[in-house]
């Protein structure tokens, strides 16, 4: 019973991660940013972890570059 509950939120948590991270993705190509190793992390999503990282991945300097300006504009707001 105890294990059967464990799961059940790992199973929830892991699907809002999920959910997260397609939001991210969609914000951040909303304004020209992609990521392409963005994901849910393999190994605390496997875990028994309430909530699974996300991992956001490797990008170039100009990817870098262009987050960091986007970052700026919108605290500037």
């Amino acid at each position: 019973m105890k294990n059967r509950a464990a799961n059940g939120r790992r199973r929830r948590s892991a699907f809002s991660t999920e959910d997260a991270v397609e939001q991210l993705d969609q914000a951040l190509r909303g304004v020209g940013i992609i990521l392409p190793s963005l994901r849910v992390d393999p190994i605390t999503g496997a875990s028994e972890l309430p909530y699974p990282l996300v991992e956001l991945g490797r990008c170039n300097h100009q990817v870098a570059a262009k987050l960091a300006a986007v970052l700026r504009k919108a605290a500037e707001t």
